[in-house]
């Protein structure tokens, strides 16, 4: 029984990134998918194991259906959160692509995009875009037909890359962040209207939090009005550190020498479109 376990233990650590990667872009939650492969390693110990003929396929079809069921629950849950909402950012310096063949579904942007998604759509699309699996293996985990999954990707796909402009580099993205906030810390209005798109939109979560906006400001004008306002306080005593979540760069903001907040950005040629403020501590304890 000790052997069969430690044989048990190695298989699943193999693929314990896979999995975890499986659920965050499930579940936008870091927290939830470890809760969530916990629980598939509790199935794992459990289950008779001398009848799986591939236990990385058996592993991962049992995190896809366990992270539809506690989507479905998850998306109740968020229903009583004051504010807006965002996914709970994850550190990727160490593993860029978070388990997965391609980084797909893993920005910030895309999360968000995907909440629309049905949740056989969303898991659909995750097994497709970002671990490159079959179609016929995808039939199987989502206990549908190849044709009907087919379908289920074309319509996930065309709805987030329909909504998303195209990226800028790593590189320009980061210098983007680095002089957006100079701009923003100085609360000048002409620099930071230079460095937004027409449309940008800043939202902020805080789940109710003390001086933390509950709505979305939209329009460069907006936004950098808005930002202005703030800069008389909010950059007080802030340090700046960067971090790589969610494969970009973002900003962690220190404060008393405790995390305080992140700032990630998507920007597109139009420059930046998207300013995406964490300030829930419950939501940045794995980056700090």
């Amino acid at each position: 029984m000790t052997e069969d376990l430690r044989d048990a233990t190695a298989v699943f650590q193999e693929v314990r990134p896979r999995l975890f990667g499986i659920a965050y872009r499930m579940l936008s939650s870091a927290t939830e998918a470890e809760d969530l492969v916990q629980e598939v390693w509790l199935r794992w110990q459990t289950t008779d194991r001398s009848v799986v003929v591939n236990p990385g396929a058996f592993l991962a079809t049992t995190a896809t259906r366990l992270a539809i069921n506690a989507l479905q629950s998850a998306r109740v849950r968020r229903e009583t959160y004051i504010g807006p909402w965002l996914p709970e950012p994850v550190d990727t310096s160490a593993d860029p692509y978070l388990g997965a063949e391609r980084g797909e579904a893993l920005e910030l942007a895309t999360l968000l995009l995907m909440e629309k998604l049905t949740p056989s759509e969303r898991a659909a699309y995750v097994l497709r875009e970002a671990f490159d699996y079959p179609y016929a293996q995808i039939a199987d985990i989502l206990q549908s037909s190849e044709p009907a999954v087919r379908q289920l990707v074309s319509r996930a796909r065309k709805h987030v890359t329909g909504e998303r402009r195209t990226p800028v580099s790593a590189d320009a993205q980061k210098a983007l962040l680095t002089t957006f906030i100079a701009a923003a810390r100085s609360g000048n209005l002409s620099a930071l209207e230079k460095l937004l798109a027409a449309d940008v939109t800043s939202v902020s979560d805080g789940n109710g939090a003390y001086r933390v906006a509950r709505q979305p400001v939209v329009g460069a004008v907006r936004v950098a009005k808005f930002l202005a306002a703030i800069s008389t306080w909010f950059w007080d005593d802030i340090d700046v550190q960067w971090a790589t979540t969610n494969g970009q760069t973002a900003a962690v903001f220190r404060r008393g020498g405790a995390v305080y907040g992140l700032l990630t950005i998507s920007a597109s040629a139009e420059g930046i479109d998207q300013l995406l403020w964490m300030v829930n501590p419950d939501k940045i304890a794995a980056v700090s």
